[in-house]
């Protein structure tokens, strides 16, 4: 009040000036600096009150005035969540150890049992599409079907029905059905029967469920290919299916223990053609089966021996999705020429594993050489007992020989390679068996794990993206960009005219602006982000009977394969209680390898794509230390800090960061209180971040104030009676929640159980825990031979109590006691005015929109006049996150600034969203704080929307005026331009309307400058270390070459009989494979070489008109690419903020007034438009790439970061010598007749 009093006497003072306007340089008249200090003072007095009165922030703060203040113990806060966390987890644990074991015991049981010739099962891919939303009922056909030359049962279908928990997808929860792999035939001898016996998982899934019901999606996936998922879906192949549950994290992770990978690549003058393209995909396919907790590096070899990326050089990088791309892209460099030199390529890839081992470096646990060639002069034993053999060999070699024809001895040499160095040979002559046999390592992998049999590590996974395949992003975008050179070509044909008009050109040159970085990171809700929890699942038997001159006994170690379930992130996000952090805190967690699992900041997507390295952003990439260090010259401090949390030790810390807000056009800076501690038996650790000032204290209930006393107090009110009209709550908050009745919004599942808390026998339901396991209960106990018992071990035990609900007591509490007191704000306006002043001010604002949103998660608004018929969402649905809206944020940022301000703003006005700015409408919010003394914390914050063009019609009523001095220059005259700009230097009010919610330093460049050079305003550099950029892709012009009609005959000719030829080969492999059918995932690697080509001339065009034709129609073809953007954002410095507004306009070296108004977040600057404007060039909160001297992935490897090495590793055991098995050779047997007479048709 005293602030008001005295702006009312400064505005007092102002009147009363009576000096005449002066001339400037240039014999204009100027505006006096005390007209612009009157202005600011009128426009931010008439702002304050007018705020006061339509939020009713008076009556707001009373209805605190009973809430306690609370201290917030972070220590207590970090460790009670990760309690919390833990406890979730372990529900997720027990159910896939259930699934373990009951998939080991049926698989033992059923080994002798065979397949009925009828079988049939519930095939994911070819199961009914609901012809409605809700249901669908099939009858599967009588008929068999005719499939690859057998006579095949038909695959069942299912009644399905839409289920929310699993993200609306019809499902059947009585049920598991089976996803088989493309390049997997479903009906293989080994397939079929792990499909048939697994059938009985069904039972244990459903007792997971019913136990669990926030059980999300569970699985077992098997070494032979196929995926048992529950509960039964139809699988969306979008854009295609190239989904393998063996190139998933959960699977690689759990079937073995990490792993250092060298692979050798023989680039020889042999290894041309086909072979070369077999061992790109192999090499392809093997990268694909690491995970983030392996390390690689790939090595061609001939007469020296290169890493395929020159700066991976004498290391192993970890094999995150990032430097996995770098490597495949390096697979299109190589040329294969000169003779291989095997002993040099061996003894480099040797003494590079070895250094690792030695320093404990990389993966730390199993080593790996992977050689890929068409053939070697000898076995090279003399090496390997130098280099392998002495160490007790640490390190198992896998070959692969590439080729159709291939000698007796390459064979027998390659093989003896992979034998006796604990690996697997594996024989290859078409691209369609690569996937299936590249897997082969994995299995060898998990043999350590399976002869010990008793432990089952328990694995989880980095976050990832559901079912959709990191591959598919390289392919979406590729097919974006096809259409839209087709969109360019059909619409020059169609209209040119059109084609070459200013708006066409605009719209063009804003889709070049996306992919210069202006792309939208929004639309994040088609890929549901999530970890896994999964273990191995192992073959009980010893020993397995093979026909092999006889019935023969052989020992045998299999990986069955792997169970697991999903945890979706947002279920561990509703468990990191945000109503207790409060309003701009956050909690996150970080892996071992120090990447992000859930953060605020953690943005996977762009343009509706899955960024190319979206599951390894690390830490410290979005924790922004707050100084002037360029990007990636992380300080020490944010280094140490990063170290403390992946150890997993408990601490905390206070550190200077900057974050920004309002999709990166917005920054601010301030200290943080970080706290954390591990999350037990998981490698996560969970932080909770702060704010020092604000964030020490928060607001809770009187323990008056109890549900059941209010019902107990007021007969027959339910706490519902709060909640008439026009109210939302926060809908990723975990209020309570119905595991079994659905309800159409978060606001209905909320009422639902607020009449259920009024109901006598009403209880606040425990958290649900695992049920108990012990050694010696019935189902684990195992015979002398490691066999289970048969009498016990199928048996289902689970005593778990099933709640129906779970419920947040302490949110709902909050919500509770908000919703009582502040019931009021339902009351008109209008009925409470008592005065003329507030009728002005509802009609000089015309529609109007009041709201209060508290730190319960409670918004309400109310509309002035009585909200009219209106295409617009209200308020409340637009806004409903409470605490995480923007709007709330700056408001309470703003608090510690100037208590009595509101901040104003516009929605921003940019290339990528231009603003419509008849529509827009100014939002104003103001913090609402609650204290007992020294002691304060933010309650709600209350604010109002109004039509930007009242706020414009006002703001220049007020600047066109200048009391007792009518001859005063003001904002109409030509001479001067006037504008409101925010304290993040985005224009709210300008004379131009185009100009609202655009950039001041855009529109006013020399303007802005100068008020940074005068600490005004201060630039921020903020990096975007998550960003993606557009390399060019190389094309390839393509010409045409004359031929005479015979010439054409003979290529026909040609054509006709080799493809004939290839067709008999073709139909021979597919006998002779156990897959029988060709994989087509071989496509997704060589997807753009398929150009398109397309013709719409018959007559050449002259070298300009074709320079012309590529400039507007041809686009340039891109990739996206992991990259660093950086960019300048602007904060107002409010520091002796007066010094350096008073200041009056020096001729045209200072030709500006700027002014702070009154209780407000805004600056009126006033400029002198007949001064020349300053060379200055137009400043952009546009990101641009940082400049490197390497590739990001090259800079990182080069400037490695901490990491934490699992703590689990099994990588050998003693038995593993008495396992033969080591090759596996390709079946196809080519018809080499045929060779001659293909050859004399294709060159000749």
């Amino acid at each position: 009040m005293c602030k008001v009093v005295s702006s009312v006497f400064l505005l007092l003072l102002v009147s009363l000036e009576t000096r005449d306007c002066i001339a400037s340089a240039h014999n204009d008249p100027r505006i006096l600096l005390s007209s612009v200090q009157a202005w600011a003072v009128k426009l931010g007095t008439e702002l304050y009150h007018f705020g006061e009165f339509i939020t009713r922030k008076k009556e707001v703060q009373d209805s605190f005035k009973s809430a306690q203040i609370e201290s917030r113990d972070g220590e207590k806060l970090v460790q009670s969540m990760s309690d919390d966390i833990r406890a979730m987890m372990e529900l997720k644990i027990s159910a896939v150890k259930r699934i373990v074991e009951a998939a080991e015991n049926m698989a033992f049981d059923k080994q002798n049992e065979p397949v009925p010739e009828d079988f049939q099962f519930y095939n994911s891919k070819e199961m009914e599409e609901p012809y409605d939303e809700n249901t669908i009922t099939t009858t599967p056909e009588p008929e068999f079907v005719f499939e690859n030359w057998v006579v095949r049962p038909p695959t069942k279908n299912a009644h399905m029905q839409n289920n929310p928990h699993f993200s609306d997808i019809p499902v059947n929860i009585n049920f598991s059905s089976v996803h088989i792999p493309t390049n997997v035939y479903a009906w293989a001898p080994e397939v079929i029967k792990g499909i048939h016996w697994s059938e009985g998982l069904d039972t244990h899934f459903i007792n997971n469920y019913q136990s669990d019901p926030t059980l999300s999606w569970q699985y077992f996936g098997s070494s032979t290919g196929f995926m048992r998922h529950y509960p039964a879906m139809k699988w969306r192949a979008d854009p295609v299916d190239i989904y393998d549950c063996r190139t998933r994290a959960w699977y690689m992770e759990a079937a073995a223990s990490p792993k250092d990978v060298v692979i050798l690549v023989d680039r020889s003058g042999s290894m041309t053609g086909q072979r070369r393209d077999i061992a790109k995909h192999v090499v392809t396919n093997i990268l694909d089966t690491l995970g983030n907790n392996d390390f690689v590096n790939v090595l061609t070899f001939a007469n020296s021996v290169e890493e395929i990326v020159p700066c991976f050089e004498d290391s192993l990088v970890q094999a995150t999705l990032g430097n996995l791309r770098e490597l495949k892209l390096g697979l299109d460099n190589f040329d294969t020429m000169e003779i291989a030199n095997f002993s040099a390529a061996l003894t480099r890839a040797f003494d590079l594993l070895e250094i690792y081992r030695n320093n404990s470096g990389g993966a730390n646990c199993n080593q790996a050489i992977m050689l890929v060639t068409d053939g070697v002069p000898y076995n090279y034993k003399e090496l390997f007992e130098k280099y392998n053999w002495k160490y007790d060999t640490p390190v198992r070699v896998f070959t692969y020989l590439i080729g159709r024809e291939v000698k007796v001895a390459d064979v027998r040499e390659v093989k003896w390679m992979a034998c006796a160095n604990r690996g697997f040979y594996v024989h290859l002559s078409t691209l369609a068996e690569v996937r299936e046999r590249v897997l082969e390592h994995v299995n060898v992998l998990a043999r350590p794990l399976v002869l010990q049999r008793e432990k089952h590590p328990v694995v989880w996974t980095p976050v990832y993206a559901n079912i959709t395949d990191p591959k598919v992003a390289d392919y979406l975008w590729d097919q974006r960009e096809r259409a839209e050179q087709k969109e360019r070509f059909m619409s020059q044909r169609r209209d040119k005219n059109l084609f070459n008009s200013v708006q066409e050109q605009d719209r063009r040159w804003r889709i070049t602006q996306m992919k210069q970085g202006q792309y939208s990171e929004l639309g994040n809700s088609q890929y549901q982000l999530m970890t896994s929890v999964s273990m191995p699942v192992y073959d009980l038997r010893h020993n397995e009977s093979v026909e092999e001159n006889g019935q023969k006994e052989m020992r045998i170690a299999r990986l069955l394969g792997v169970a697991g379930t999903d945890v979706p992130l947002s279920e561990i996000q509703a468990l990191m209680t945000p109503y207790k952090i409060g309003v701009n805190g956050y909690a996150f967690i970080v892996t071992n390898n120090g990447y992000i699992l859930i953060h605020p900041d953690l943005r996977p997507v762009f343009q509706q794509i899955l960024k190319p390295s979206y599951n390894s952003v690390d830490m410290i990439e979005v924790e922004l230390f707050d100084d002037d260090r360029g990007p990636r010259n992380f300080s020490k401090e944010l280094t140490a800090l990063r170290k403390e949390v992946i150890d997993q030790k408990t601490g905390n810390k206070i550190m200077n960061t900057k974050y920004h807000m309002d999709d990166m056009k917005r920054v601010s800076r301030g200290k943080k209180h970080y706290f954390w501690t591990g999350i037990s038996d998981s490698p996560f650790t969970l932080v909770v971040a702060i704010p020092e000032n604000y964030g020490r204290h928060r607001i809770t209930p009187p323990p008056t104030d109890d549900i059941h006393r209010l019902s107990l107090t007021s007969k027959n009110i339910s706490a519902r009676q709060y909640l008439s009209d026009k109210w939302s709550v926060h809908p990723d908050w975990l209020y309570c929640r119905h595991y079994e009745r659905t309800f159409a919004t978060a606001e209905d599942e909320l009422l639902y159980f607020l009449e259920r808390v009024a109901k006598p026998g009403w209880r606040w339901p425990a958290k649900p825990r695992p049920p108990e396991h012990h050694k010696n209960k019935p189902g684990h106990e195992r015979h002398n031979n490691g066999t289970p018992d048969a009498k016990e071990r199928n048996k289902v035990s689970n005593s778990t109590p099933r709640n129906e609900y779970y419920c947040d007591h302490g949110l709902m509490q909050a919500l509770v006691y908000d919703a009582r007191n502040t019931a009021w704000f339902n009351k008109s306006i209008e009925s409470s005015a008592s005065d003329d002043k507030a009728a002005e001010f509802v009609q000089r604002f015309g529609h109007i929109i009041a709201f209060l949103s508290t730190h319960s998660g409670l918004t309400r608004w109310q509309t002035h006049p009585a909200k009219e018929h209106d295409d617009k969402p209200e308020f409340g649905k637009q806004f409903p996150r409470s605490i995480d809206e923007v709007w709330y944020r700056r408001a309470v940022e703003q608090h510690y600034v100037d208590p009595l301000s509101y901040v104003y703003s516009v929605v921003l006005n940019t290339d990528k969203f231009p603003l419509n700015v008849s529509q827009a409408m100014v939002t104003a919010s103001h913090a609402v704080f609650h204290g007992d003394g020294h002691r304060k914390a933010p309650a709600a914050v209350v604010g109002f929307q109004f039509k930007h063009e009242r706020l414009s019609e006002w703001f220049e009523n007020i600047t066109s005026s200048c009391e007792h001095n009518k001859e005063c220059v003001t904002c109409l005259s030509e001479s001067w331009d006037c504008f409101l700009v925010d304290n993040n230097g985005w224009i709210v009010v300008s004379e131009d309307a185009k100009h609202t919610g655009q950039f001041f330093g855009k529109i006013r460049p020399d303007i802005m400058s100068k008020l940074i050079e005068e600490e005004v305003y201060k630039a921020v550099h903020v990096v975007d270390y998550q960003a993606v950029c557009f390399r060019e892709r190389k094309t390839t012009n393509f010409a045409s070459v004359l031929t005479t009609p015979l010439e054409n005959m003979r290529m026909a000719m040609a054509w006709i009989l080799t493809s004939a030829i290839w067709l008999y080969n073709s139909v021979a492999m597919t006998f002779a494979q156990a897959s029988g059918y060709p994989s087509n995932d071989y496509a997704y690697q060589s997807y753009e070489n398929d150009e398109e080509m397309y013709e719409y001339s018959s007559r050449p065009p002259s070298k300009g008109q074709e320079r012309d034709f590529e400039k507007l129609v041809l686009i340039n073809r891109t990739r996206p690419t992991p990259c660093d953007r950086e960019m300048y954002l602007y904060q107002l410095e409010y520091s002796n903020l007066d010094d350096k507004l008073n200041q009056p306009v020096a001729n045209c070296e200072r030709p500006y007034y700027v002014q702070l108004v009154n209780y407000t977040n805004m600056l009126m600057i006033v400029i002198d438009s007949i001064c020349p404007k300053g060379e200055a060039p137009i400043m952009s909160i546009d990101p641009t790439e940082v400049q490197y001297n390497e590739s990001l992935p090259c800079l990182k490897h080069m400037h490695p970061l901490y990491r934490k090495q699992p703590t689990s590793c099994i990588r050998n055991h003693t038995e593993e010598s008495n396992i033969d098995m080591c090759g596996r050779c390709s079946l196809l047997q080519t018809n080499l007749l045929w060779l001659p007479l293909i050859f004399m048709l294709r060159y000749f």
